[in-house]
């Protein structure tokens, strides 16, 4: 082979990826354990609060053409943007009818027949894995800012996610006996929906410093009054859900956590739901804020610990 035909080679072969990139756009694997090719990533719904508020910190919310009513922070997403309804409850025409060049909705949405005709459609649909860990937020951030073709900006706000981790594994370590923390998401007709391992719950409480006070199952499950004596919790926590909100007075008085520590202290703790589960931007932060509702003596602490996610300018 001759020097030129082999220099015509090597240009061919540099210049055909460029091509090819250019062409097939922006390839993201996503928890389906596919490739997705996304050429247009300008009217996009964003299903999932940790989507949506992931695509405003890296500052294209201006891209944003409809999202879910779990959307609810920054708080101008509901108010500005076109609500598709629940994540669990979406209807494909409402997603569809909205026109989206992209549609990136987190792990777990449906129901399964609207996730279906999505994925049927010819709108690219990408799933963003919810894994409950740090490297898991991590790794959500840089998928959203990659389908977005802004790996730089994705960067930064994974540097200051990773800071504010950081910030708070050295608060964590000021914890010497941790406490028994038990999530219970609802009690209805007297039986508690209590979070096991493998949940965001189960996460955030470990998170802050504590300890998931069930340790039998995964997932959220109804249990009966014998497993929470049993299980003796030090704190109830719960999440802010208006009028459907878990009180403090309906736990105390519940027959079996009248026998355990959470009614002998009056430990009982509730978030704001996103904030606390969400697993965005915020988590380190909202980790911080359960963290002292768990260990008073640690506000001090805690009062030095400036989260960098929250002014990170990461949207250039």
């Amino acid at each position: 082979m001759t020097i030129r035909r082999t220099l015509a080679l090597l240009a061919l072969c540099c210049l055909l990826p460029a091509g090819a990139a250019r062409a097939e756009g922006i390839t993201v694997h996503d928890a389906r354990d596919r490739d997705v090719v996304i050429d247009d990533p300008s009217r996009i719904v964003a299903i999932g609060g940790a989507v949506t508020e992931i695509l405003y910190a890296l500052g294209f919310e201006d891209r944003i053409s409809g999202v879910d009513t779990t959307s609810l922070y920054p708080h101008a997403a509901l108010r500005d943007k076109p609500n598709v309804g629940y994540m669990r409850q979406l209807s494909a025409e409402g997603v569809l009818g909205l026109h989206p060049s992209l549609v990136l909705a987190v792990q777990g949405s449906g129901p399964k027949e609207t996730m279906e005709v999505l994925e049927a459609a010819k709108v690219p649909l990408v799933l963003v894995p919810e894994n409950f860990s740090e490297a898991g937020l991590i790794a959500k951030i840089k998928l959203v800012g990659h389908a977005m073709g802004a790996d730089p900006r994705a960067a930064c706000l994974t540097a200051a996610v990773e800071a504010d981790l950081a910030q708070l594994r050295a608060l964590r370590a000021k914890v010497t006996k941790p406490v028994r923390v038990m999530f219970v998401m609802s009690l209805l007709n007297g039986r508690a929906m209590v979070a096991g391992h493998n949940t965001a719950a189960n996460e955030i409480i470990t998170l802050a410093g504590g300890v998931n006070a069930i340790d039998g199952y995964d997932g959220y499950k109804p249990i009966n009054d014998e497993a929470i004596v049993a299980a003796k919790p030090d704190v109830v926590l719960s999440i802010e859900r208006g009028k459907d909100s878990l009180t403090s007075e309906a736990v105390f008085t519940h027959p079996a956590f009248a026998l355990t520590p959470v009614a002998a202290n009056k430990t009982f703790v509730a978030m704001e739901g996103l904030y606390l589960l969400g697993f965005g931007p915020r988590t380190a932060a909202a980790a911080r804020d359960l963290s002292v509702k768990l260990y008073p003596a640690l506000a001090a602490e805690a009062a030095t610990f400036k989260p960098a996610a929250l002014t990170a300018n990461c949207r250039q």
